[in-house]
């Protein structure tokens, strides 16, 4: 990568392939039988595997085989009564059985508690804050004990909590970039320390079903939730998700405790047509396959427990009452056999926002009879009653009841709640554990995408710098760094974060020791501009550090209507640029602000975005040159407010010409090249990484065999640094229409200067040229292939009807559609 202007241009692991579900022994043995598709036109050869359904008429009357439950929860379900099923199928808030009513008091009213375990059974509780741990200790170990006490048939209760980015609800826990950030590390690898945190800092503390990992795609930059995913490509979110779930759910370290990851949100809620929070998204059949279950499919493979499910719609059908999803796709094509849970209320707003259903009873029926497991009611046990009169009426049947009930009894017998209920106290000493924070810093050091770099502005060396201004909204903040979800689920206020977090700027204080760095006010209390004082600042400075962004928000409080930045930020900008010294621009928060007004006459560009707890130390070791930044963007950043377009696009994005109409509209309008500021993949190193060589082991690939693929990467400058190797690929022509570009395989190398390394790349048909239909079957078609990895583009041809010696004209073999 060029170290000047806009940026232009992991290992390998089968487990956390997105498409790993394509390896399976069923799918391989039917592509050798299958011939490979030719683009005249596309049939079926379904694979011959046992599949099961749920039946609605009547409801839940043709149940699945018979799951094989372990002997103890085989033996609870013929002990317990239907109202004792009902309430393991039940969660509660912690606001239910406090002494306040809010969610931040994280406390134990033992009178309120005992009605929900003696007379209801609820199997399960939530959430809180982030409050010391040894406050949770004995939260949880007084609710455990109570519980175990008031249960007849002794069973534990399981406790979930939203720990997002490290154990974010546990004062004094290492606090880790969120997931948009890790999604450009393009390393697994921190996805992996974050579980590992997540667990070493909260297991003990019976903290032990995480709703996590945020396995949506990162598709629509206006909806609020962006930063909690890895981004807007498939591959990159199945591979973090299946990293992070894996070291979640299979971490030694904590044992005699395991924990349940809770893969969220299936499916398709990350791109609503308006980008507001839980409303309705528009997506076909066929993308759903290709682009949003990718992720869960590969968390599902890495053995994922559970999954949260989408609180808003797709094609104006609620995802908590879809059979077809919940029951069809998830169960009987994903091959999931964990529990899934409601979100917060979401049975309620089937009558309250939805109005699809005109009563709770209905939706709760619906509900049920569609695959939900486990209601979030949260506040009251309505859902109890409901339940059960429809199983008195015969609409639920208690074989259906027993199967939601023995799914959340599974999870707590696999997690060995039997025998270890009960939290400990005696390994506290491993919350705040240095090794943990330096990982969730050397995390957000690979985070941060230098996005532009004009003359080298960038680094500021201390040569170069006598006087620093560091101003804006984000330039002494510690919870602008960490976004929604950090101790609280809105953020804090400023004055409750630990004081030992350094901001932009006295992390920057502390790069420069000897130089003046100073900030100022931009604006005062009640929000009137202070710019006078800026320009003074920025005139006696050698350079200024604009921090821009947002206050920390989660979910719907988050919605926007307008992705443009803040127009007392753009006359920030605008003064400082006028005092004509080097002026950075930062970009701190969840989501791209639209900055084509100002990014011009802009030196160099950060994306920041939401670092965490090291965020300020990292982007002032990037500005300071001590850190060579190798953060690629993880998302296409937009250049108007009005349009998005991910990299992924489609040939009919940015092809229209005026001139396609004929002579005399050439003219109209303002023509731009590209309605992307900055592309998807994109940032720059204070290093050249130069690519060359590109081969392929041959140029037509035939049946299921492979083409290696190698490129050559040297680090051409004379700094030390890291390298994403991103290797994407074009179906130049495809009967579903094809994205211009997909990526299709990553890895990260550090290279020292001078150095040169040799990549490759196996091309597999059925992983890496094969695609789905509408129905999740997979479509592999004859025909010509593009690979491009850096400035390096080969070309090559798949023909593999001819080598399977295909009799009908084209052929698709079938994804995995049972487990």
């Amino acid at each position: 990568m060029s170290k000047n202007t806009y940026a232009s241009k992991n290992h390998p692991d089968k487990r956390l392939n997105a498409f790993s579900y394509l390896a399976t022994p069923v799918v391989l043995g039917a592509a050798l039988m299958a011939a490979a598709c030719q683009r005249t036109g596309v049939t079926t050869a379904p694979v011959t595997t046992p599949t099961t359904t749920v039946s609605s008429t009547p409801a839940s009357a043709a149940l699945p085989v018979a799951p094989q439950w372990s002997p103890r929860v085989a033996a609870l379900l013929k002990q317990m009564t239907l109202e004792e099923k009902i309430g393991q199928m039940t969660q509660i808030t912690n606001a239910a059985i406090n002494h306040t009513g809010e969610q931040k008091d994280v406390s134990l009213d033992s009178a309120k508690l005992v009605p929900f375990i003696k007379t209801y059974g609820v199997g399960s509780f939530l959430n809180g804050e982030a409050v010391p741990p040894k406050q949770w200790f004995t939260y949880l170990s007084a609710l455990q004990r109570i519980a175990m006490r008031e249960s007849r048939l002794h069973i534990p209760v399981i406790y979930g909590i939203d720990h997002m980015h490290g154990a974010s609800y546990v004062s004094g826990a290492s606090i880790f970039p969120h997931n948009l950030n890790l999604g450009a590390t393009f390393n697994a690898e921190f996805a992996r320390q974050e579980a590992r945190a997540t667990v070493m800092e909260s297991a003990d503390l019976g903290h032990i079903w995480v709703f996590a990992p945020v396995l949506d795609l990162g598709v629509n930059v206006y909806w609020p939730r962006l930063y909690e995913t890895y981004g807007e490509d498939p591959l990159v979110a199945a591979r973090l998700g299946a990293a992070y779930v894996d070291e979640l759910q299979n971490n030694k370290d904590i044992l005699p405790y395991k924990v349940a990851g809770c893969g969220k949100h299936f499916l398709g809620y990350s791109d609503p047509r308006n980008g507001w929070d839980r409303t309705n998204a528009l997506i076909p059949d066929q993308r759903l396959q290709e682009f949003f279950r990718p992720s869960f499919q590969a968390a599902i493979d890495a053995g994922l427990k559970s999954v949260m499910i989408n609180s808003g719609e797709i094609n104006g059908e609620p995802v908590h009452s879809s059979k077809a999803i919940l029951t069809d796709l998830l169960r009987t094509q994903m091959g999931f056999k964990g529990v899934a849970v409601t979100d917060w209320q979401d049975i309620i707003r089937l009558v309250t926002v939805q109005k699809t259903a005109p009563n709770e009873k209905e939706a709760t029926f619906r509900c049920i009879d569609a695959g939900v497991d486990m209601a979030m009611t949260p506040y009251t046990t309505d859902f109890c009653r409901y339940v059960k009169e429809l199983v008195q009426e015969g609409r639920l049947t208690q074989e259906r009841i027993d199967l939601s009930a023995g799914r959340v009894l599974q999870m707590k017998d696999e997690l060995g709640m039997f025998e270890n209920p009960m939290p400990r106290a005696d390994r506290l000493n491993r919350i705040g554990d240095p090794t943990l924070k330096q990982q969730a810093l050397e995390a957000a050091r690979e985070s941060i995408v230098l996005l532009k770099n004009e003359k080298n502005t960038l680094p500021l060396t201390a040569s170069k710098v006598r006087r620093l201004l560091v101003v804006g909204p984000s330039a002494d903040s510690r919870a602008n760094l960490s976004g929604g979800w950090t101790l609280a689920w809105q953020g804090r206020q400023e004055a409750q974060y630990p004081q030992e977090v350094q901001t932009i700027y006295t992390a920057l204080k502390q790069q420069y020791p000897t130089a003046q760095v100073e900030t100022v006010p931009y604006q005062d209390a009640t929000g009137k501009p202070q710019l006078g004082n800026v320009l003074a600042a920025a005139r006696k400075a050698d350079a200024v550090v604009l921090a821009l962004g947002e206050r920390p928000y989660a979910e719907g409080l988050g919605n926007t209507s307008d992705l443009t930045l803040p127009e007392d930020q753009q006359e920030l900008v605008r003064t400082a640029q006028s005092a004509g010294k080097p002026t950075v621009l930062v970009l701190i928060g969840g989501r791209p602000n639209i900055i084509r007004t100002v990014v011009d006459r802009s030196q160099a560009v950060i994306w920041g975005g939401l670092p965490g707890f090291g965020g300020g130390q990292a982007i002032a070791e990037i500005i300071s040159g001590k850190v060579n930044p190798s953060g690629r963007l993880p998302f296409t950043y937009p250049q108007f407010a009005g349009h998005i377009s991910n990299y992924h696009h489609d040939n009919n994005e940015n092809s229209l010409e005026l001139s396609d109409f004929g002579a005399g509209f050439e003219n109209r309008g303002t023509k731009y090249k590209s309605t992307m500021l900055t592309e998807y993949g994109e940032g720059l190193s204070y290093t050249t990484f130069r690519y060359a060589s590109l081969q392929l082991s041959d140029s037509v690939l035939t049946g299921n065999g492979s083409i290696r693929a190698t490129v050559r990467v040297t680090n051409a400058g004379t700094k030390a640094g890291k390298e994403a190797v991103l290797w994407f690929m074009t179906d130049e022509v495809g009967r579903i229409t094809r994205p211009v570009r997909l990526l299709k395989h990553f890895e990260k190398r550090e290279f020292k200067p001078g150095e040169g390394q040799e990549l490759t790349f196996e091309i597999q048909p059925q992983r890496d040229l094969s695609y789905p239909d509408a129905q999740g079957n997979r479509v592999l078609e004859d025909g010509y292939f593009t690979l491009r990895v850096g400035d390096q583009i080969k070309r090559f041809r798949y023909a593999g009807s001819k080598a399977l010696g295909a009799t009908s004209p084209s052929t698709t073999t079938r994804a995995l559609n049972s487990k």
